[in-house]
């Protein structure tokens, strides 16, 4: 799996990109079919950082989280939750709890 972290408009602190890379790595243990996450972070507006997560999935439409917040890591803390949300969303509809066919279902034999 790949992580790809960027910034707008801006540069990272020291130790931020490898905080985003550690926290983010954890959505891949919801659903095993991730193949890429990006982390685009703006800072075009110093005191609210604008984060978007971007997480590609196979054979889904990608997954996207966005937040704002006071700090790099808070914002990311606040998009971390939207992104499992719909992670589980998407993993629930592939795995399926589809109904039991009519061909499966034993017969019930009335009484006379």
């Amino acid at each position: 799996m790949q992580v790809n972290v960027s910034a707008r408009h801006g540069s990272l602190q020291n130790g931020d990109q490898e905080l985003v890379v550690e926290k983010v790595e954890k959505l891949r243990r919801l659903y095993d079919r991730v193949n890429a996450i990006e982390v685009t972070i703006d800072l075009k507006e110093l005191d609210k950082p604008f984060v978007e997560i971007k997480v590609s999935i196979e054979g889904s439409d990608d997954c996207i989280a966005t937040a704002d917040s006071t700090t790099v890591i808070s914002a990311l803390d606040l998009a971390i939750p939207k992104a499992e949300q719909q992670l589980r969303r998407i993993k629930e509809k592939k795995t399926g709890h589809r109904a039991t066919g009519h061909k499966h279902i034993d017969p019930i034999v009335a009484d006379e």
